[in-house]
């Protein structure tokens, strides 16, 4: 049975900014970079399709993912450029984010052995790119392949609410597992609940929504079950990369079962070692997921 996720979307470099300082870090990164990290250090096997500038936040990233040992795949592109984000961060570690973005990828082959397809993040909202993660999307989900979007809404990049609410139930509607965060939903759907704007998404299409909830921890809406767990407490250093290592335990356990969880026993196993996922990266500085066996350890 074919097990490999492939993720596509963008690398970037971070540029990490706390609040009062006088300098800025460069931490190469991206939400689909951390998540195909992630994937990796928990032994899955994983590809990395992508794109990146030749300068020198291209240079970083391209070290970054050399090293840690990512098969990667760069995509030809029409932008000549790498991302890079500034993270804003608080006294809690809180990022908060702005972006000069382009993604532009020309062409995207998936390879065969690919069980999951992942994507989301700016990947599928920055044009001319994001329409093709669309449609990509959709063509792996009629290949018979499981996928799974993380919106990780970035209103820097959209701030018109009600288009980017289009773009994330156009995404809905060809995946087959939607994640976002409460602060996503939050931005999208205003005045709901967590689960209630869950469900906004499950009529999409897809058979699965997570959210993560932060500090307390994540829930999953299904057409007929809804589970939710809480997040272990720990010190907390930055929540750079938490929803990435969740996402990326998510992912595993999705690339494991063969499909989406199913039955209310399942989804609480899976969200708790994602949550657990999540909780250890935040005990650590910028996106730096758990391996397996420290999930094991735990």
């Amino acid at each position: 049975m074919d097990t490999r996720v492939t993720v596509v979307g963008e690398t970037l470099v971070d540029l990490l900014w706390p609040v009062g300082a006088r300098e800025v870090r460069a931490v190469p990164g991206g939400s689909p970079a951390n998540v195909a990290v992630g994937l990796h250090r928990l032994e899955r096997p994983v590809t990395l399709l992508t794109a990146w500038g030749d300068d020198p936040p291209g240079a970083l990233v391209r070290d970054h993912l050399a090293r840690i040992g990512v098969e990667v795949r760069r995509l030809p592109s029409d932008a000549g450029r790498t991302i890079v984000a500034l993270a804003y961060l608080d006294e809690g570690g809180a990022a908060t984010y702005d972006f000069l973005a382009e993604w532009a990828p020309s062409h995207v082959p998936v390879p065969e052995d690919t069980a999951v397809l992942h994507t989301g993040s700016l990947a599928t909202v920055v044009e001319p790119g994001a329409s093709r993660m669309l449609a990509l999307c959709g063509e792996q989900r009629g290949l018979g392949r499981t996928v799974v979007v993380d919106l990780n809404v970035r209103p820097a990049v959209q701030p018109d609410r009600d288009a980017y609410r289009a773009v994330c139930a156009r995404l809905a509607g060809v995946a087959d597992v939607v994640k976002a965060s409460d602060e996503d939903l939050s931005w999208l759907y205003p005045g709901l609940a967590p689960a209630e704007a869950a469900r906004q998404l499950l009529a999409a299409g897809p058979a699965l929504t997570v959210v993560t909830l932060g500090a307390e921890g994540a829930l999953a809406v299904a057409r007929a079950d809804e589970a939710r767990v809480g997040a272990p407490r720990v010190e907390v250093v930055d929540t750079v990369g938490a929803g990435d290592a969740f996402q990326s335990a998510l992912l595993d356990a999705i690339a494991e079962r063969g499909g989406p969880p199913e039955g209310a026993q399942a989804l609480r196993e899976v969200l708790t070692t994602c949550a657990l996922s999540a909780s250890i990266t935040c005990t650590r500085e910028g996106a730096d997921p758990p391996s397996k066996a420290e999930l094991l350890a735990v």
